[in-house]
């Protein structure tokens, strides 16, 4: 039986262990520009900067910011609303068949909602139909369950119901627990509805402490700290 000599453990090791330890390090390397990216754009969430989420759409399809960004715009400049709502929802119909479970449906009743508020003849029947929709597909996704609460929280009565909403920010909350979803900015707003539904509930020192406790977590939540979190104190 032929025994490598030790020169020729070492050529074979170099052979194969290199180029391996060379794709790990590059892949180390990609995970780490993802990770950065992500906290780069979680904190311009966090301070309100929402031209660098332009430039970042604007470079890269990315749902989960042009969702968010579309949102932004509805807000303050519905013409240009207009041009990134038609390539959200062209984006979505061309990832339709790869998204993850229930995400298309996710993203479809945020389509349904931005188009109708922009033609002022918003009914909210449909968007939350399909947002449970989504839940249903995808019981235990964190994205699916905070739309869902979002569509609860913003929809009009007898369709809102900030206590159903509630429900589904926690189960959010659950699944956001997990360290690798700490600088996804759903995570940040999903926990900052908690605190709004604790307030529309009527208990305001809740919502004081859950706003405190995403503060600890996120310092940078300029809506949290210079708006919304003097405000309760001052009730």
């Amino acid at each position: 039986m032929h025994r490598f000599s030790v020169f020729e453990d070492f050529f074979v090791m170099k052979r194969f262990v290199i180029p391996f330890l060379l794709l790990f390090g590059a892949l180390t390397v990609q995970a780490q520009n993802a990770f950065s990216e992500h906290a780069y754009l979680l904190d311009a969430y966090l301070t309100n900067n929402m031209n660098v989420w332009k430039a970042h759409i604007d470079s890269v399809v990315d749902l989960p910011y042009e969702y968010g960004y579309c949102a932004a715009l509805m807000e303050t400049d519905r013409e240009a609303a207009k041009i990134y709502v038609k390539r959200f929802h062209q984006h979505v119909e061309q990832a339709k068949n790869s998204l993850p479970a229930g995400h298309y449906k996710m993203y479809m009743s945020a389509v349904w909602v931005y188009e109708l508020r922009l033609h002022e003849s918003f009914h909210p029947a449909r968007a939350l139909q399909w947002a449970k929709e989504a839940v249903n597909e995808a019981p235990e996704d964190p994205l699916t369950l905070t739309y869902c609460g979002m569509s609860l929280f913003y929809a009009p009565r007898p369709f809102g119901r900030k206590k159903e909403a509630l429900t589904y920010f926690l189960r959010a909350e659950k699944q956001f627990a997990a360290p690798e979803w700490y600088n996804c900015w759903w995570r940040a707003a999903a926990l900052m509805y908690i605190s709004q539904c604790y307030e529309k509930q009527g208990d305001v020192q809740k919502a004081i402490r859950k706003a405190n406790s995403v503060l600890a977590e996120y310092p940078n939540y300029q809506f949290l700290k210079t708006v919304y979190l003097p405000i309760l104190k001052n009730r």
